[in-house]
């Protein structure tokens, strides 16, 4: 394991490298965040780890007063997000959150970089990774003469279509000139000049932010104005490696700074962070984990149990949860169902159809959240039933798992046309969703020869992400090349 040269600095010498990580404020950030944060304390730095003072609350509530204690260098900060105090158990509103982190973050993420180095018992603040979606932490990396690095947490795919944002504002493709263009075909309509991306990718393949009739809407002119603000970093972190993603990341290599693949980041770290280490059992999860699917799992056959997790901030109807719960029934397979208390738009308590707990009686389990990486590499888990986020997809893919994708909004939908089209390890349930579509997607990818042919692209994708991630593998030589290309240049 790589060792560091000591920072020196008038009365700190012999101190080492200070960095300070800001993930955006939502569980599918924080999580590649902390890993990235984890190879880095890993390899001799001091780590400073900034939530927003929601998730800060969220993270005690959820794994103990003692979750944020930190470790021998390895410490957690706070920052005021600029929104009204809530203590809901669940992920803020999104725009809201995008808009307050983009205009009123700035100024206080510089004073608490002040405040971290006004304390004599911590190492001068060396570098700054910060979330790609919090550009501003890179304008204060560069006000205050410190090395910048931002990770981008999302796939390859969903930055070279946001990125493009601009362009089809330009071309007059977006914003849409009325809702009727959702329903009309308009969608449809190819967009063959992105660099990298396939030449039948369509509007509809696009974050599901191009949707809009209006020119002001917060998340197009966010994600314009933030991948524009990537610029401001020395280097690009990203969660893939390049098997999965080359053609993509030779397009990204022409608009961005130098690129460090480093993912899948869950294997990368349970590869090369040692599990004794006292980082290694830090936490991330917003809910609080249930460890009963897991025993749930063990007694079940190989590739006999349908798992089904929509992520953290995916909310449906209750006419919606119903079709997704009676196609599952319908199947007659085993499934273990993560069902958050906020699911359903606008309740705190997702209610499963009546009847459906006795349809189900033996074959079903139900959990509030799970450690999905181990759920998906458990020898049951035969088909992930899942929103498509990059995360989960990732996980997925470490699993050699094959998915049913029903994406909800962001990149979730470029993520599933990818799985789709390019990669041949997913299907899609339509965006109106109907039991008997949920039960013959389910029931083709679990037994079906489409199926057999997902799991065995799945499997052949699992192996190369092993082969990325394995110790003295090509991310972890990555990150080695990050630290001293970059972070301590």
């Amino acid at each position: 394991m790589g060792s560091l040269p000591p920072v020196e600095g008038e009365g700190r010498q012999q101190q080492p490298p200070h960095v300070v990580m800001i993930p955006y404020p939502a569980q599918g950030h924080v999580t590649p965040m902390l890993q990235l944060a984890k190879l880095l304390h890993a390899r001799g730095f001091h780590v400073t780890f900034v939530n927003n003072e929601f998730n800060h609350r969220r993270h005690l509530r959820a794994r103990g007063p003692g979750a944020l204690d930190g470790a021998p260098g390895f410490r957690f900060a706070a920052i005021d997000d600029g929104l009204p105090r809530c203590d809901a158990d669940a992920t803020q509103d999104v725009p809201s959150l995008c808009h307050s982190t983009m205009t009123t973050c700035l100024p206080r993420f510089k004073d608490l970089i002040a405040r971290i180095n006004a304390d004599a018992g911590s190492p001068p603040v060396t570098c700054v990774v910060g979330d790609s979606t919090m550009t501003f932490a890179l304008r204060a990396a560069r006000d205050l003469g410190l090395r910048a690095v931002t990770l981008w947490t999302a796939s390859a795919c969903g930055f070279i279509t946001y990125y493009h944002y601009r362009h089809l504002v330009d071309r007059g493709i977006v914003p849409l000139r009325d809702e009727a263009q959702l329903a009309d075909g308009y969608l449809d309509t190819v967009v063959d000049w992105v660099p990298g991306a396939p030449k039948d990718l369509q509007l509809r393949d696009f974050p599901s932010f191009v949707r809009t009739t209006d020119p002001d809407d917060i998340m197009l002119n966010f994600f314009i104005h933030e991948t524009a603000g990537m610029s401001q970093a020395s280097a690009v972190v990203i969660n893939t490696f390049d098997e999965l993603d080359a053609t993509l990341l030779d397009a990204m290599a022409k608009l961005l700074p130098p690129i460090y693949t480093v993912g899948p980041l869950p294997l990368t770290v349970r590869n090369n962070v040692p599990p004794d280490s006292p980082i290694a059992a830090i936490g991330s999860n917003l809910w609080k984990e249930q460890e009963a699917p897991l025993r749930w799992l063990d007694g079940r056959a190989p590739r006999s149990v349908v798992y089904v997790n929509f992520g953290s901030i995916t909310v449906m109807s209750d006419e919606q949860l119903a079709e997704f719960a009676w196609g599952l029934a319908n199947t007659g397979y085993a499934f273990l169902w993560n069902v958050r208390p906020d699911l359903v738009k606008g309740s705190n308590t997702a209610g499963l159809p009546p009847g459906f707990a006795a349809a189900t009686e033996g074959r079903s389990m139900l959990s509030t959240w799970c450690p999905q990486a181990a759920v998906l590499e458990h020898e049951a888990v035969g088909v992930f039933l899942t929103h498509s986020g990059w995360n989960s997809t990732l996980e997925s893919i470490c699993g050699g798992v094959p998915m049913v994708c029903w994406p909800f909004f962001a990149e979730q939908q470029t993520n599933c046309r990818y799985k789709r089209t390019e990669w041949g390890i997913g299907m899609e349930i339509g965006d109106d969703v109907w039991r008997a579509e949920v039960e013959a997607l389910i029931r083709e990818a679990m037994e079906g020869e489409k199926g057999r042919e997902m799991r065995r692209l799945a499997a052949e994708l699992r192996e190369s992400a092993l082969a990325a991630a394995k110790p003295g593998g090509r991310s972890i030589r990555n990150v080695e090349r990050l630290i001293h290309e970059v972070l301590i240049a």
